[in-house]
């Protein structure tokens, strides 16, 4: 499921940058960007109010939630951050050198969380129903679910390339923020996922809303940000990466709530709706700058 997230969100974004226009070069810092304020806002922040709303406090490892988010504060900041203050070429971006190495360091850091999530830590992510389940998925069975997960993949690619343009043509005929762009890229690609995430609140099991979370936020960027440099260097097409001191300031809200939220193992109303409330400022300041 990451990689077909990856391959629909690197294909979007690489779709927009070919048509080019104004702000091209930076159409991924924007949907990456926004992916992950809609992740750590948006899908964290409202599976938090479905599920306290319905079983009033819900309960996690915190162990899992350490582990990825040492993987996705790195990551971050490599890639989002660290372009403002280095100093190879002007402006927030990479030269093509950096740029193959944060490409390497995000693909270490993300295969590293994998293995920790699926293998070595594989306990620290399961819910108490997850680790008394017997379920058994044949060969077959996996098999078919790839073919058709591809398949569809196939179609949702090929339909992008036909929405992409429309959708920033919408944008610019409304006179918004070419930066919004990037938002409603984000939504649509999420939304799969943060309606998975929001449904496991609602059915008491919110380790996996934080696995579905958390994980995306890790994939969009750890994934994405490999291909879509790998794409740029292979067309030499430009890319900006670095946000602005405006977004360093929502994105670091954002870390340090969730951070705070989620070290306790316990879920509540308010950090719900703080979460929720970043997303909105993060929105609106994207409109009235």
């Amino acid at each position: 499921m990451a990689l077909a997230v990856t391959i629909l969100e690197a294909s979007i974004i690489v779709t927009l940058m070919l048509v080019g226009g104004e702000g091209a070069s930076s159409y991924a810092r924007d949907t990456l960007f926004s992916a992950v304020m809609l992740i750590l806002n948006g899908i964290l922040g409202i599976s938090m109010i479905v599920g306290v709303r319905k079983y009033k406090e819900q309960t996690f490892q915190t162990k899992s939630v350490t582990i990825a988010l040492v993987a996705l504060v790195a990551i971050v900041v490599f890639t989002l951050i660290l372009p403002n203050v280095t100093t190879s070429i002007s402006g927030p971006s990479y030269s093509k050198p950096q740029l193959i190495f944060v490409t390497i360091a995000c693909l270490v850091i993300y295969i590293s969380f994998i293995m920790a999530q699926t293998v070595r830590q594989r306990h620290y992510f399961l819910t108490n129903s997850d680790e008394h389940s017997n379920t058994y998925v044949s060969k077959k069975e996996a098999l078919i679910s790839l073919v058709f997960l591809l398949a569809c993949l196939g179609a949702v690619v090929y339909l992008s390339k036909k929405i992409s343009p429309l959708i920033e043509l919408s944008i610019s005929e409304a006179n918004l923020p070419k930066a919004l762009v990037g938002v409603v890229i984000s939504f649509i690609i999420l939304l799969p996922e943060g309606i998975s995430a929001i449904r496991a609140a609602s059915k008491n099991k919110f380790q996996s809303s934080i696995n579905l979370s958390l994980g995306s936020a890790i994939a969009s960027i750890g994934l994405s940000i490999p291909t879509v440099a790998i794409l740029c260097v292979w067309l030499d097409i430009p890319l900006v990466l670095g946000i602005d001191k405006k977004s360093m300031v929502l994105l670091a809200l954002s870390l340090f709530t969730v951070m705070l939220s989620l070290n306790k193992g316990k879920t509540n109303l308010t950090y719900g709706t703080v979460l929720v409330m970043i997303l909105f400022a993060y929105i609106y300041t994207i409109i009235y700058p």
